[in-house]
Parts: C-alpha cells; structure tokens; sequence
C-alpha cells in the first residue's frame, strides 16, 4: 500500500486523538466524511492501524511509581520469560534489548512495596 502526505496527516492526528470522528477528521483536512471513512478503511486493511487504545493517567489511578527493569535471561529463555512477566497486570511493555541485559520492562505500582513482585518472577535479591 502506497501512504500519501494526507494518510500520514490522519495518522498524525489519530496518535494525539484517536477518538476523532471521521467526520472530525474530514473537517479538519477539508475532505468529505466518505473519503475520510475511506481513508481510514484502506489503512485499517491493510494493517496501518491495528486497533485503537486508550491512554490513561496511571497517577490518577493511584499507579505513582514507574518501574524499569532490567532482566537477564538464561539462553533459549527470554521469550518464555517475556511471555509469563507480559502476563502480569502491573506490566506495561516488555522490550527485548542488546546490551549487559536481554530484556527491559516497564511497569506501573501503587507503592514500593508492589514494586518488589520481582520476587515472585525473577529472582532479585534487592527486592
């Protein structure tokens, strides 16, 4: 699929908003709803936009603590370790990196003391 200037101006503006209506959306670029609806169609698709999220103040619900984790894996086990901490409701993305360690996690808790369910995961002698 070909994205012309006008397709990455929609997706511009659905990463701010992605509540935006169609008709929103084709007021703001000065196109009819039908071709709005049409664009966002095509890039539905064909896999441009995968879905549509919602973002949320984790602080306002009580989440005030941002961990990043660092986790070195044994070999042949970091997608099975990714995919059980992916799992976990605290855990907001599981990358896979290069460097000392295999995998970053990211994740939100409500205080210190949650911050230390590496416990149960991984083996931490920190927490």
């Amino acid at each position: 699929m070909k994205i012309d200037d006008k397709d990455v101006a929609i997706l511009k503006h659905l990463l701010v908003d992605a509540k935006q209506s169609a008709r929103q959306l084709s007021q703001r670029f000065g196109i009819s709803t039908v071709t709005m609806i049409s664009r966002l169609k095509k890039l539905e698709a064909n896999k441009i936009i995968l879905g549509y999220s919602v973002r949320l103040d984790h602080e306002s619900l009580g989440y005030d603590i941002t961990g990043i984790i660092e986790i070195k894996t044994k070999q042949g086990k970091m997608l099975e370790i990714e995919n059980e901490i992916a799992k976990q409701d605290n855990v907001i993305a599981v990358y896979d990196i290069t460097g000392d360690a295999d995998t970053i996690v990211i994740a939100k808790f409500k205080d210190r003391k949650s911050l230390c369910f590496c416990k149960e995961i991984i083996y931490n002698p920190q927490c």
